[in-house]
This record gives C-alpha cells, sequence and structure tokens, in this order.
C-alpha cells in the first residue's frame, strides 16, 4: 500500500500511513525517502533519512541523487564526505553533478581521488573538458581512457566541432569502431554550425540510420542558409516530424520574411496533432508581430495559455513584444506583470513599447522599477530610456546615467 501511494505521487495519504505503522522496515523507509525525492522534496527526504534507525546503500544513494539533481551540491559533498564506502555509481553522480553545473575543478578533484573508474567516470569527464571548450584537457583524458565506447568517441566529436576544428572532428568520427545515431548527428552539426552545408548533405545522406534528429538539423541549417525550399523539401519528405521538426520549419520561413506560409504551417501543425512548444509559440508570435496580426496573436496568447507557458521568460517575453509592436501597450504591460522570473530581455521589450509609443512617463516608472528588483540595466535599455526622456523632457532623470 505505502508503495503504491508513492509510484502514484499520493505522498500525504503515503505519510500518513507510513507513520501509523507500527513497525518499519528499511524497505518501508526507503519508500517513503523515495517518495520525496522522485517528488523534488529534499528538505523531507533529509528529514526521514536523518530519523532512520538502519540505512542501506538505496538510502544514501538516494539522497545524494536528490541533493545533485535540485542542485545542491555543497550539500551533496557535505553527505558524501560523511561517508568512506561509497559504490562507484554514487561517485559518477557527484562528478556529474559537478560537471553539468561547470564546476570542473571540483570535478577532476572527485575524478583523481575515484578508487576505480569505469566508463562513465571518463565519458562524465572528457564530456565536461569538451563542453568548457578545454580541447586540451579533453584530448589528454581520451588518451589515457582504458576503454572507449560509443559515447567517448562522440564527445570528442563534439569537443573539436566546439572548438572549430572539423577536419579533426571528421578523423575521430572515421575513426569510430562504432557510430550511432548522435554520432552522426555530432558531425553533421558541426559541419550546419560552419555552415559547409555540402558535407552535411552528403554525411546525411549517407547515414545508415537516418533518424527524426538528423532530418531536423538540416532543416535547420537550410532555413539558416536562407534556402527555405530546400528545407521545405526535407520537411515534406520526413517518414516522421516532431514538434522540433515543425518549429524549425515555422522558424525559417518567419525568419525569411515567409509570414503567411509561416501561420499557415502554425495552423496545419496544430491540426496535424502535434502539440505547441515554447519555440513554436515564441515564432509564431514573432510572425504576428512582424505583420501586425493582432487577432492572429490573440488567438495564439489562447493557446499560451491552455499550455500554462504564459507565465515563463521565454514565451512572456514573445507576448509582451507582439502586444507591444501591434499597439496594445495595458495588454501587453498585463502579460508582462505575470511573468513570474523577469530577465533583462522582459524589462527592455516593456520599456521599448512604451517609450516607442509615447509613454514616456509609464516607462520611466518601469525603469525605477527594474532598479528596484536589482536588474542592472544594459546598452539597450538606457536607449529606451534615453528615448523616453527626450519624449518627455524629463532631464533630471538624466542624472540616472551617471550610476550605469
Amino acid at each position: 500500500m505505502l508503495t503504491g501511494y508513492v509510484k502514484n505521487r499520493r505522498l500525504r495519504d503515503a505519510r500518513v500511513l507510513f507513520d501509523s505503522m507500527p513497525e518499519k522496515d528499511v524497505v518501508s523507509w526507503n519508500a517513503m525517502l523515495s517518495g520525496y525525492v522522485r517528488s523534488g522534496h529534499v528538505d523531507e527526504a533529509r528529514e526521514v533519512f536523518d530519523k532512520m534507525p538502519h540505512k542501506n546503500s538505496i538510502s544514501w544513494n538516494g539522497l545524494l541523487a536528490a541533493y545533485v539533481r535540485s542542485g545542491r551540491l555543497e550539500e551533496a559533498r557535505q553527505l558524501f564526505e560523511s561517508k568512506s564506502d561509497w559504490e562507484l555509481i554514487s561517485w559518477n553522480c557527484l562528478m556529474g553533478g559537478y560537471v553539468k553545473r561547470n564546476m570542473l575543478g571540483d570535478a577532476r578533484l572527485l575524478f583523481d581521488q575515484m578508487p576505480i573508474r569505469d566508463v562513465v567516470s571518463w565519458n562524465t569527464m572528457i564530456s565536461g573538458y569538451a563542453q568548457d571548450g578545454d580541447l586540451s584537457q579533453a584530448t589528454r583524458l581520451f588518451e589515457e581512457s582504458p576503454v572507449r565506447d560509443v559515447f567517448t568517441w562522440t564527445a570528442m566529436v563534439c569537443a573539436y566541432v566546439q572548438n572549430g576544428k572539423l577536419d579533426e572532428a571528421r578523423t575521430v568520427f572515421n575513426e569510430m569502431p562504432e557510430r550511432r545515431e548522435m554520432s552522426y548527428n555530432a558531425m553533421i552539426a558541426g559541419y550546419v554550425q560552419y555552415k559547409r552545408m555540402d558535407m552535411a548533405r552528403k554525411l546525411s545522406e549517407a547515414t545508415p540510420f537516418p533518424n527524426i534528429g538528423s532530418w531536423n538539423i538540416m532543416i535547420s541549417g537550410y532555413c539558416q542558409e536562407g534556402d527555405v525550399s530546400q528545407a521545405r523539401y526535407l520537411f515534406d519528405r520526413m517518414p516522421k516530424r516532431d514538434s522540433v521538426s515543425w518549429a524549425a520549419i515555422i522558424a525559417g520561413y518567419a525568419q525569411n520574411g515567409h509570414y503567411e506560409e509561416a501561420m499557415n504551417l502554425l495552423v496545419e501543425m496544430k491540426r496535424d496533432g502535434e502539440g505547441l512548444n515554447r519555440s513554436t509559440f515564441c515564432c509564431a508570435l514573432s510572425t504576428c508581430a512582424d505583420i501586425a496580426a493582432l487577432e492572429l496573436g490573440k488567438q495564439v496568447h489562447g493557446q499560451v495559455v491552455k499550455t500554462g507557458y504564459e507565465n515563463g521568460c521565454l514565451v512572456g517575453n514573445a507576448l509582451v513584444g507582439m502586444y507591444c509592436k501591434c499597439g496594445c501597450i495595458d495588454e501587453a504591460y498585463e502579460v508582462f506583470q505575470g511573468i513570474q522570473h523577469k530577465d533583462i530581455v522582459s524589462w527592455n521589450t516593456m520599456l521599448s513599447g512604451y517609450a516607442r509609443h509615447g509613454f514616456g512617463r509609464l516607462a520611466l516608472t518601469v525603469f525605477e522599477s527594474m532598479i528596484t528588483a536589482g536588474v542592472k540595466p544594459d546598452e539597450i535599455t538606457m536607449v529606451h530610456i534615453f528615448y523616453a526622456l527626450l519624449m518627455q523632457n524629463f532631464c533630471h532623470y538624466c542624472l540616472l546615467f551617471t550610476f550605469f
């Protein structure tokens, strides 16, 4: 019963049952601990952990993984240092947490202290150095690694690609004893990134197992090159599409000025039953803003509300921009207020809307709120404020410029 409650995320019922149990074994304690971990309730998991009369490896590993996943790495470190006989999976877990947050010094220190390493250990460090652009360290570990799998080789391909060394990346790719979809996609993406579409096309056509990822990469590449017709040719030939496929082709049409076709595809996407994601919504809203299609923009807004993306920064900013460009300043500000975590783009978009539509006082009010919120203005912010000052002739506000 307890396990059933936990699996169905009924933690309140699970806790009531757990507290009423006259006797609890380590399985019961771990079930309750696991429930809190899976639901992201790390503090509650720690409370259960501290009260456990007997702990096993599942208990320790579960709490450590919870700290790592939630980004609480200092607490993960303290827990790790409180015990000496950790399993290899736990060493890899903590090291992976460090790498994910670009704490490569801590990750390398842990790596060097490991009593034993497996291929996951080596791959984690090689990938970390590759993502950080440290090609020399990635190469050194790659050469020292006693065992390599397809992930090891692909990590090195990515390392060379990230540093713009496509020929070296292709050499590693050609030497791989085994290749998978991700190996081909990494090399194809490298060619696309550096605008070598001829090589990307040849490799994509040579892949023995074409997949949605490789199709999407090629479509995005052609769109970036302005070759929307070739992108559409590939899109129409795809045996299967996902939301990324639709977003890529819609964005391609929009970015190249084919707004009507972009909106037609958006309607077709919805008719096809594919769920709209954040990228697609942003693209659609940007297109509505560029052609001042307010009514269509409002329809997209309605879909945004249904998905719950409205309060997110990415889609929220796109909504504010759309309403501002369509002259609906009140609607723009209403969306702006609803964005939970505003970034500099959120503030600048709202400032621009007020300034360009002649609401200088309101622009300055938003600017003051921005300063109060602790957000540091950038050059774009100051351009909008300067424009608002000129319109309102509020010279005394010019003193604000001396502080930034």
